[in-house]
């Protein structure tokens, strides 16, 4: 299989000719105006908190930060980070990043954690983000900023090694991070995990936090809650027992903190694990079971929107404003949870063109939000795009193919795109991200997160000469195969 870069697809014939012979479609506008589909505000209608104003189209999504401090406090880095989400132009935060609502539901010794004592440090992260939006030029009254929250379930690495904590046995994923039965979790732990993520909740409301985003994607807690097919008692078996320990924590910040919006953001639709072939190519795992994929039919590998479709109208019901779409995770099935052309260094070769993946995404998010039109829906897997994302992203919430458009790997080299794009100037190609998956790579191997390809400041830190060797034993792994 061959693979055009996108950097080498140099106008938007040669784009829309490539998508044509992949046969999927993406929606590619000829121009992007300072004034289009992109720059016209939103309101969020919330249940608790009320209208949510929202200026324009652009969300910046949270990532899963490895440079707080070592107790999980606020470090300069994390106040660097945001403070440059904040000077992005984009009017909607969804949370910055995730915040672990305790310490053993971290995915990494530097993952920041929520605690009652620390409303002090996050409010002033806030503020930092929204200083820094204004001394940018921006009005701040149409800003919307949130908190995610999240425990990392089967993927907790509190102290750097697994610590994982189940929903239930994986025939799969249990080799791969060392589950026993005694890492599946018990309900009573699990009416404890609800307790914490309420105190979250209150620390965010406390640190003027207009909402908090209740984590349920990309193989964490909440998300394989969705799949505890078989697990007995109250957090498995059928659809209402998957659901209810998402549900239990939105109900309970609902009625305990009656003033925080709440929204979700929801890997819609999962695949199987995948491992990588003799040539270094994401293949399926042999043992891999498709019931346990949410959003696919339980006989075939098939999308099925069905139950999506019915937690979305849970959610709705409970007045959650907003639903941001992703698919799969990031551990085990990246190429489609984030499309690139480089793999991270414990992933695998794309096994397709990653513009398949994108258009998967666009049409599962495009599908939801038509059929969701009381919730406010939030895309994202646009950073492939690269060059191209303003068009496609224009063209897609001007046919109402998503609400918002979300940025991610995007931001951390190229944070001011979206003031780039309202202004009408060109994009300044040296921050474009290309998606060497360095974000990715350098955490997996202990380094602090960050752009180190492309944002000066991280290129200069000492981490990017283990950075470059771990690339290198990475590439090896494989067989000195890049693409």
């Amino acid at each position: 299989m061959s693979i055009t870069q996108m950097k080498k697809l140099d106008t938007v014939t040669a784009l829309r000719d490539y998508v044509a012979g992949l046969g999927v479609e993406i929606p590619i506008a000829d121009t992007v105006s300072g004034t289009g589909a992109l720059s016209t505000p939103i309101t969020i209608t919330d249940g608790a908190a009320g209208p949510l104003q929202v200026g324009n189209r652009w969300c910046i999504l949270p990532m899963e930060g490895w440079d707080a401090e070592t107790d999980g406090r606020v470090s300069e880095l994390v106040r660097r980070r945001w403070r440059r989400f904040g000077s992005s132009g984009a009017k909607l935060i969804w949370g910055g990043e995730a915040v672990a609502v305790r310490p053993d539901g971290r995915a990494n010794p530097r993952q920041l954690i929520s605690a009652p004592d620390r409303v002090d440090d996050f409010a002033r992260l806030r503020t930092d983000l929204v200083d820094a939006h204004r001394e940018a030029g921006f009005v701040t009254d149409d800003l919307v900023v949130g908190l995610q929250l999240t425990h990392s379930g089967r993927w907790s690495r509190p102290d750097g090694q697994p610590a994982p904590r189940t929903m239930y046995r994986h025939p799969v994923l249990d080799a791969r991070v060392g589950v026993g039965p005694e890492g599946v979790l018990h309900d009573d732990e699990l009416h404890e995990i609800v307790d914490s993520y309420v105190g979250a909740a209150r620390l965010a409301a406390a640190a003027e936090f207009a909402f908090v985003d209740v984590k349920a994607c990309h193989g964490y807690l909440l998300h394989e809650s969705l799949t505890a097919i078989d697990r007995p008692g109250v957090y498995g078996g059928d659809f209402m027992g998957r659901t209810r320990l998402l549900l239990s924590i939105i109900d309970r910040i609902r009625r305990e903190v009656p003033d925080l919006g709440v929204v979700v953001r929801l890997s819609a639709v999962d695949e199987v694990p995948h491992t990588q072939d003799e040539d270094g190519l994401g293949v399926p795992e042999p043992a891999a079971d498709n019931r346990l994929c949410f959003g696919r039919g339980t006989d075939d590998a098939a999308i099925d929107l069905d139950e999506p479709d019915r937690l979305l109208d849970e959610l709705a019901a409970r007045g959650v404003g907003a639903v941001c779409v992703t698919l799969g995770s990031p551990y085990y099935n990246p190429h489609i949870q984030r499309p690139a052309f480089f793999p991270p260094s414990d992933g695998y070769l794309p096994p397709e063109d990653p513009l398949v993946g994108v258009a998967r995404q666009l049409d599962i998010t495009r599908r939801l939000t038509r059929s969701h039109p009381d919730l406010t829906i939030v895309g994202s897997a646009y950073s492939y795009l690269q060059q191209w994302l303003p068009n496609v992203a224009e063209a897609v919430v001007a046919s109402g193919g998503a609400d918002l458009v979300g940025l991610g790997r995007m931001v951390l080299s190229y944070p001011h795109l979206p003031a780039d794009v309202a202004a009408e100037r060109e994009l300044e190609r040296r921050f474009i991200c290309r998606t060497f998956s360095d974000c990715t790579t350098a955490p997996r191997n202990g380094l602090v997160s960050g752009c180190y390809p492309l944002d000066p400041f991280y290129k200069e830190r000492p981490e990017r000469r283990a950075l470059t060797i771990a690339k290198r034993e990475a590439e090896a792994r494989r067989g000195g195969r890049r693409r």
